[in-house]
């Protein structure tokens, strides 16, 4: 029995927090059942110009989604009649609700939070959005960094104080995403008890402000905050003799002795919080760390154990020892034959076995969910979509 063996989720999410949310879940054993509208896949197509690619090309894709494994799919249009009528149905027996739509949308299509709850009082229904179901932003638009943006932690990215920058990483999405798992865990706990479900709020903007807790934490005055990027001598990323990166973060003293020493630059160990010197320790830091390949510092830093690490590309990093040791990096089968190398879950129970297999292609589930409803081949047929 897996520990959320016998929790079923009905997921109409897209877009990343979302389908991570339920990803979570489901490699903890939830049985998640994506809502795939066929227009909507269709449109998703367009935007990434996948409609230009061959089917199998897009198979491919599919197989690769890492956010859609584990879980099972049905291509119904939710805003047709008969669409509507079988996933209510659905969501009778269901025991959460994911969706990203912006607010007001599922309400619109027959599936709204008041709605739901009347037809499934224990339903935990959790939606995620930009800047959530209430306040002044609530109706927007946007992606990750427009939620960084409003948190005030896009003015903390990057080292240029002029000017922000983007992440380069869904930041906003991943951490709105697990926010929706910890809260749909504990609706789940405390339905245990009450009976009933809950509407959850999620936004993408709340998920962001916690970024800039420290700097809120240790400058009473804001306006005094230091300038955003790393000052300090004693972390950074630097460039080794053969033009790769590492980067290191000994901020303790114990541990910046033991680097400055390693480096063959002793005199420094005394001058760590010397601020005016900063910039002059960064620069002699920068050269001594050019003289020798990375391969070299990696055991030179290892043998004085300092903090440090190679800064990895994202194939380097699949391919990592400690990575793969942990489980991060897995092989998965493909549909028809091979392998792919896939992300592992970063939430893992004791005895929760590793992922198998790849997503499955869109509908792949739908005759079987369907027909568990109740409904006949030729009902199903009818309520069937075809991605354009």
């Amino acid at each position: 029995m897996t520990a959320l063996g016998g929790i079923r989720i009905i997921d109409f999410s897209k877009f990343l927090p979302g389908p991570y949310c339920t990803w979570l879940l489901a490699e903890m054993g939830a049985e998640v059942i994506r809502i795939e509208n066929p227009r909507e896949l269709a449109k998703q197509r367009k935007v990434f110009g996948w409609d230009r690619l061959s089917e199998e090309e897009n198979a491919r894709l599919r197989a690769q989604d890492i956010f859609a494994r584990g879980k099972k799919s049905v291509l119904i249009d939710p805003g047709s009649d008969g669409g509507r009528e079988a996933i209510h149905r659905l969501i009778a027996a269901a025991d959460v609700l994911v969706e990203d739509y912006r607010p007001g949308v599922m309400a619109a299509m027959g599936y709204g939070a008041g709605e739901m709850a009347a037809l499934n009082p224990g339903l935990v229904y959790c939606s995620i959005s930009l800047c959530g179901q209430t306040g002044p932003y609530a109706r927007r638009p946007g992606h990750d960094p427009v939620a960084l943006a409003i948190s005030g932690a896009l003015s903390r990215i990057g080292d240029d104080p002029e000017r922000p920058s983007f992440p380069g990483v869904p930041v906003a999405d991943l951490l709105s995403g697990s926010n929706g798992a910890i809260a749909i865990l504990g609706a789940l706990l405390a339905r245990a008890g009450s009976g009933k479900g809950q509407r959850l709020d999620i936004a993408m903007s709340d998920a962001s402000l916690p970024l800039v807790a420290n700097v809120v934490s240790r400058n009473p005055d804001l306006a005094t905050a230091p300038p955003k990027g790393m000052h300090r001598a004693d972390s950074g990323i630097w460039r080794t003799a053969d033009g790769l990166y590492l980067v290191t973060t000994d901020m303790e003293p114990r541990y910046w002795r033991l680097f400055v020493e390693a480096i063959g630059l002793p005199e420094l160990a005394e001058r760590q919080m010397e601020r005016t010197a900063w910039p002059e320790m960064k620069q002699r830091i920068a050269e001594v760390m050019a003289t020798r390949t990375r391969a070299d510092w990696l055991a030179i830093l290892a043998a004085a154990d300092t903090q440090y690490a190679p800064v990895l590309t994202i194939a380097e990093a699949l391919d990592d020892p400690h990575n793969r040791a942990r489980g991060m990096a897995v092989e998965v089968a493909l549909p028809g034959g091979g392998t792919a190398l896939q992300i592992g879950s970063p939430v893992r129970l004791e005895g929760q076995q590793p992922a198998g297999t790849a997503a499955s292609p869109p509908g792949a589930d739908t005759h079987e969910i369907l027909s568990g409803l109740g409904l006949t081949d030729d009902q199903i047929n009818a309520l069937k979509g075809t991605i354009a």
